[in-house]
């Protein structure tokens, strides 16, 4: 009986019913067939998916993103990154890649850095000369940093999903999402040898301390975040709204370059984003539920290590089987969907949750540069002006330095888990 659960999600997905709803709908067709659950049992995990105080951080993460993003803070942002590594060869493509590093910090989503900050890089690369199609591909690589350094709203979800700390998550991505940032700039670096891309600024002292002092207060952002998260000042959804009110007083009172009127467009906003992720997570959780009372987590398990118990091939395995979900699936229904089955399987080969978590995220992420659903590619297309073909074929060759982050998260695991092992554990 359990292939009507997969059909039933399946059929409704090919039919284009949004995928709360087909999650939802197929798992309530199951329900019918099946005749050994009450139908009201679906309304009830629902509600109790969404029950939850950690899923408080999504939006308010997702509100003080907005609130960076409208209240100018991302140009104060560019310019101290544009002082910082400018002068480099390829200047503005460092300055690219240390701008979204900066920012991630604030908004913990690529969709956020790509709509906000790249909308900025990418006008300024053109300006400057660079090749469009490479400020484009590399503006999205970049703004995949974002979910993994925190905070980071996918890992707010498979934190849920998976019963794991999200603190220890949020720890667990700081080192790969600079490894990411050091990756890239290294592509660009040899690029910029390459095509004889010259250094964009001078380096100036004074410069860099006046865009310094006025970026000042927006980087205190992740300080506060990590610092109050670590120190056990607050919670990391007590963290979310410390960002908020954080963002909101800049905007508001500091700087007073957010108005009345641009409060209640991000607040409309904010409601949008989260209501369409809470459903996703809602539809998702009879979904999960029904495949764990079924046993399909065991039977994936038992199919898998009847074939191989090498923790590197079911590793390898599973990065795939992520990278192809990511092409068609958005991140949030893909964590809450897959975690319930692939999870048991990576705890029966010894990986650690948070480390999994980690893996899975950055798969994700990559997940947003490929066709047909990667949001950063349709987000960079109405940016840019560029086709989504052209948009797909200019992030193409920065999937290269993603895959090599991607392969050294997989199979070092003490790269990852270091920090939260000396923080938390």
């Amino acid at each position: 009986m359990t292939w009507i659960l997969f059909a039933g999600f399946l059929g409704l997905m090919m039919l284009g019913v949004p995928v709360a709803v087909a999650l939802g709908a197929g798992s309530l067709i199951y329900v019918w067939f099946d005749q050994s659950v009450p139908p009201l049992v679906v309304l009830h995990r629902m509600a109790s998916g969404v029950d939850s105080f950690p899923l408080l951080a999504i939006p308010f993460f997702v509100m003080s993103g907005s609130l960076m993003n409208s209240a100018g803070i991302t140009e104060r942002i560019y310019s101290f990154a544009t002082a910082l590594v400018g002068w480099l060869k390829g200047g503005l493509g460092h300055v690219n890649v240390v701008g979204s590093v900066i920012f991630a910090g604030m908004s913990g989503t690529a969709v956020a850095d790509a709509g906000g900050l790249g909308n900025i890089e990418i006008k300024a690369m053109k300006e400057h000369g660079y090749p469009l199609p490479f400020a484009v591909g590399l503006t999205g690589a970049s703004a995949t940093i974002g979910p993994i350094i925190p905070p980071s709203l996918p890992m707010v979800i498979y934190g849920v999903s998976a019963n794991a700390s999200v603190g220890q998550l949020f720890a667990a991505g700081l080192i790969p999402g600079l490894l990411m940032a050091l990756t890239l700039m290294a592509s660009v670096a040899w690029v910029a040898h390459v095509r004889g891309f010259d250094r964009d600024a001078a380096f100036r002292w004074a410069r860099l301390g006046h865009t310094a002092k006025r970026a000042f207060l927006p980087m205190m952002t992740p300080v506060l975040l990590v610092g109050g998260m670590t120190s056990g000042a607050f919670t990391p959804t007590e963290a979310a709204i410390a960002a908020t009110f954080y963002a909101l007083i800049l905007g508001m009172v500091v700087y007073r370059t957010l108005t009345f009127r641009g409060l209640m467009r991000v607040t409309m906003e904010t409601i949008e984003t989260t209501a369409v992720v809470l459903l996703i997570v809602a539809g998702a959780s009879i979904f999960g539920w029904l495949i764990t009372t079924t046993r399909v987590t065991e039977e994936v398990a038992g199919a898998v290590l009847s074939i191989t118990d090498n923790p590197i091939l079911v590793l390898l395995l599973v990065n795939i089987l992520l990278l192809v979900v990511g092409c068609f699936l958005e991140t949030i229904a893909a964590i809450t969907i897959l975690v319930p089955v692939l999870l048991p399987l990576m705890i029966a080969i010894g990986v650690d949750p948070v480390h999994f978590g980690i893996i899975m995220v950055l798969n994700l992420m990559i997940g947003l540069l490929t066709p047909p659903v990667g949001m950063v590619l349709y987000i960079l297309a109405r940016v840019s002006g560029l086709t989504f073909e052209q948009t797909t074929k200019a992030c193409a060759p920065f999937l290269i330095p993603l895959f090599i982050c991607l392969a050294l998260v997989t199979f070092w695991p003490g790269m990852v888990l270091w920090l939260p092992t000396l923080i938390y554990r």
